[in-house]
């Protein structure tokens, strides 16, 4: 059975609305709704509050749904995301390195140095966004 189906069991059985279990776990209707028809999944807190408000064990919430489990393992594998994010400024710094050689021997341009920077100042700026949301 997928988690979809044994969140909503799980919530009939306790005798409880959608409101109130969002109320309990400090999100919105739709938001239960959308894990219910499993249009989207929850996190790995949200899954353990959700195991102590049925009262039913993780292993039986979670067990059988390769998607939830994958999506879990996803949302919390610290170090392949780590990973992502350190070989994505080694390419920002490799890209930008190469696009000032590039702009330099080309054409010595001064347009030509200003659009090269904006742009990595661009993705620079965006790799940083990344780094912070993740922290």
């Amino acid at each position: 059975m997928e988690i979809g189906k044994k969140l909503k069991s799980a919530r009939m059985e306790s005798k409880l609305t959608q409101e109130q279990v969002a109320e309990e776990l400090y999100v919105s209707r739709q938001t239960i709704s959308n894990w219910e028809n499993e249009k989207s999944y929850p996190d790995i807190i949200s899954v353990v509050r959700l195991s102590d408000l049925y009262s039913i064990s993780l292993d039986e919430l979670l067990k059988g749904d390769k998607e939830m489990l994958d999506h879990l393992e996803e949302s919390t594998n610290v170090v392949r995301s780590n990973k992502k994010l350190i070989g994505a400024a080694i390419l920002n710094i490799i890209l930008f390195l190469s696009m000032l050689i590039i702009a330099e021997f080309v054409s010595a341009s001064v347009y030509m140095i200003a659009c090269v920077f904006c742009l990595m100042v661009i993705s620079m700026g965006f790799l940083l966004y990344q780094i912070v949301r993740r922290i």
